[in-house]
């Protein structure tokens, strides 16, 4: 009678856990990034000095924010990283692979029944492989390198059933857009969210982050999707340890159930300033735009690139509007390359830089000025985060790219 976080808990704890319990758990993974993770490596050695982590091999480094560094202070704490690194003999990922979650999950670091914690608020996308990812602040991080388990609530959960077959130019981010719609920022609050029906189970992984990773945009702590084959093949590929799937019990005990059909979805988009303004797109069409943004956690995977260069292909973007693009890991980056898309990208006018989170907030190339408007395809767009006075609306790679190419927010049906 469990569902899928009772299970990795009562595992994790080494006994029978329910919702509502607090309890120590093992963990399987400690991660941090270069913003915040220097906090936490002084953290760390004022209270527990040289004393070694409790499982180098356990514990990733990640520079995913400020790629390269952009002023002294980032490469003063970049250096600092780095210099726990060579100490303690962790696991770091440089300036040259990407963001964070996604190169754990390329590196065979995050498999299901997996209990991970990272400073990265939106850890919680590694549910995607069945895995249990949190964010957690300095402290828990610090304690956490030096002991290996952490204190947690067992959450209760909320089943969402999703049906029906997408149209074309109907994406994931739609999906997910679309329940935000209903459930709100504070719809899922300290809740374990499990998706599943028959437009879940043909998701791809790409599209299952997708998902995932804005299960943080409703307040809740997590959100599985059930690994099917595709799944853990690829986690398979990446590690020679024991890979088994996970699902929860077929008379698990769900707070609420909530069923959507999307047969008739139509592209959906976020408006300024929250995650859950959501409309149609043909609600706002027309409004003119400045900048368009396609990457991030949330869609930077190689099928979220090949979804925009099937739009951009062969035709030049809205003169003045700016489009970047980033693809979420280098070895996204190298497979878009062999594919051709940069070309496409960069003959349509688009500047594509390294790889990393990018416009996901304030401190990077792209910021916006007052009153600019920018098509995201993140997972925020509260007010001041990319800019104060800036205007900023969340949607698909396709609604994105049809947009850079007329320069007013446009269905990607109508291109």
């Amino acid at each position: 009678m469990k569902t899928i976080i009772e299970k990795i808990f009562s595992r994790g704890a080494g006994k029978d856990v329910k919702p509502g319990d607090y309890v120590w758990v093992n963990l399987d993974l400690v991660a941090m990034r270069d913003f915040g993770g220097p906090n936490v490596i002084q953290e760390y050695e004022s209270m527990f000095g040289e004393h070694p982590v409790f499982n180098k091999e356990r514990v990733a480094i990640t520079f995913d924010l400020h790629v390269p560094a952009r002023n002294e202070k980032v490469a003063i704490n970049q250096r600092l990283l780095r210099d726990f690194t060579a100490r303690q003999g962790v696991r770091l990922f440089d300036i040259n692979t990407g963001i964070g979650q996604h190169i754990l999950l390329e590196s065979g670091l995050v498999k299901p029944w997996d209990i991970i914690v990272g400073t990265d608020s939106h850890m919680n996308l590694l549910s995607a492989a069945g895995a249990a990812g949190f964010g957690m602040g300095t402290t828990d991080i610090a304690g956490a390198m030096y002991k290996g388990k952490l204190w947690f609530h067992v959450p209760k959960t909320i089943k969402i059933i999703i049906k029906g077959k997408l149209q074309k130019f109907v994406t994931a981010k739609d999906v997910i857009l679309y329940i935000l719609k209903y459930l709100k920022t504070d719809g899922a609050l300290n809740r374990a969210i499990e998706f599943s029906g028959e437009t879940i189970e043909k998701m791809n992984l790409s599209e299952r982050i997708t998902m995932t990773s804005m299960v943080t945009e409703m307040s809740g702590d997590i959100g599985f999707i059930q690994p099917n084959q595709e799944v853990i093949a690829f986690i398979k590929s990446r590690t020679e340890e024991k890979v088994e799937t996970i699902t929860s019990d077929p008379d698990a005990v769900y707070e609420k159930v909530h069923e959507f059909s999307v047969d008739s979805l139509k592209p959906q988009i976020a408006c300024p300033h929250s995650p859950d303004n959501v409309k149609e797109v043909t609600e706002v069409s027309g409004t003119e735009v400045n900048q368009v943004f396609i990457g991030s956690c949330t869609n930077g995977r190689l099928e979220d690139l090949k979804s925009a260069a099937e739009i951009l292909k062969g035709k030049i973007i809205k003169r003045g509007l700016r489009l970047i693009i980033v693809p979420a890991t280098m070895e996204v980056a190298k497979l878009a390359l062999k594919a051709g898309l940069y070309e496409i990208f960069l003959s349509s006018g688009a500047v594509v830089t390294n790889p990393g989170c990018a416009l996901c907030t304030t401190g990077h190339p792209g910021i916006l000025a007052p009153g600019e408007v920018m098509v995201s395809t993140s997972n925020r767009n509260f007010i001041g985060k990319l800019g104060k006075g800036a205007q900023v609306y969340l949607a698909s790679p396709a609604t994105a790219a049809a947009t850079a190419l007329t320069g007013v927010i446009t269905d990607p049906r109508e291109v």
